[in-house]
């Protein structure tokens, strides 16, 4: 039997796409690594194909699909910068479909690929746990941010990032705040609302409106309801959201943050430039399109044989920016209050 790539890749303790690039483009590894591969290979009898410079580790397609949720909202972008540059030196090409969020579409998206990729990744599945089950039976499946049991994953700390925004909240005084909620099927609003629960550590009150879509529109109609409840702080499921309340604020004339505070999730890029500056929980947006190809290229080496429940978490970090103030009237909380040092005689 032929010595393969995937067997000097085990010889060697790299990955295949290690090995193929120690033949395609070998200025691109440590002079340490590239040895171990070569003598692996050479002690195998493994002959590379003279295509080797363009064939993607295995001799597969040489394609990789990524699926978005909504190619429009200005999160995803930077996700499949990081998708493309990775799959790029690893000699793949990339696909792109749009689920349009539609569940059904998701669902469609991966049989009509299927056979036309080595692997998919699927960003925010907005499908079942049990439908992704099934699409993993199609293709080499790797998830950004969505967890599901048995299937490779890049998952975001929306919980921290959540809890992270409501100590912010708390520390500047507010104690009745609004959250307006992502759509019902998104895994990130279910993890974001566990977040929440932070609230009731600082004795604050949390009114959540929703489900609505992740867009701007659902921040203009949120914002009249969170106005009724006589809130302080409105926290949005995403950044485009919260723009849409900036924008309905400014219509109405209510000035932010000295009335009211806004602060959003994920920091795309208008975050920092609108009027005020969003305050926002950070997502390393591109570095998980990078990890998202790392995994599945990974996963094709290691074959459908091989565990393929892994899952590799990202920290989030909150951006405090200019839309998150004391509420009027509040007291600056004990805890930030400077004290008073005797003097000594």
């Amino acid at each position: 039997m032929a010595v393969t790539i995937y067997d000097v890749a085990r010889a060697a303790g790299v990955s295949a796409a290690t090995v193929s690039r120690a033949f395609a483009v070998p200025e691109l590894l440590r002079d340490a690594t590239l040895q171990r591969v070569l003598q692996a290979a050479d002690g195998m009898g493994y002959q590379p194909s003279r295509t080797a410079r363009r064939a993607p580790p295995g001799g597969g397609t040489g394609n990789l699909a990524v699926i978005v949720p909504d190619v429009t909202n200005p999160f995803f972008p930077s996700v499949l910068k990081g998708v493309q540059a990775r799959a790029r030196e690893e000699n793949y090409s990339v696909f792109l479909g749009n689920a349009e969020e539609n569940p059904r579409a998701e669902v469609e998206l991966v049989r009509a690929m299927a056979k036309q990729v080595d692997g998919v990744i699927i960003c925010a599945p907005r499908m079942s746990s049990t439908e992704l089950k099934e699409a993993l039976g199609r293709t080499r499946l790797v998830l950004v941010n969505r967890r599901v049991a048995g299937v490779p994953s890049v998952v975001m700390d929306n919980v921290g990032g959540m809890r992270q925004a409501i100590d912010h909240l708390a520390a500047l005084g507010h104690r009745r705040i609004a959250y307006l909620g992502g759509p019902s099927t998104s895994w990130s609003n279910q993890e974001r609302r566990r977040g929440l629960r932070r609230a009731s550590r600082h004795g604050m009150a949390v009114v959540e409106f929703g489900p609505f879509a992740p867009v701007f529109e659902a921040g203009v109609h949120g914002t009249d309801l969170a106005l009724a409840a006589r809130l302080t702080a409105i926290v949005c499921y995403n950044d485009l959201m919260a723009l849409g309340v900036l924008s309905r604020l400014a219509d109405r004339r209510v000035r932010v943050p000295d009335e009211v505070s806004v602060l959003g999730f994920d920091d795309i890029p208008m975050a920092a430039m609108c009027s005020p500056a969003l305050s926002t929980v950070a997502i390393p947006q591109e570095q998980a399109g990078h990890k998202a190809v790392d995994l599945l290229v990974e996963l094709l080496a290691r074959g459908r044989d091989r565990d393929r429940d892994t899952s590799y978490g990202m920290a989030t970090q909150l951006t405090v920016r200019g839309s998150t103030a004391m509420p009027a009237g509040a007291r600056v909380p004990a805890m930030t209050r400077p004290r008073r040092i005797a003097r000594r005689a």
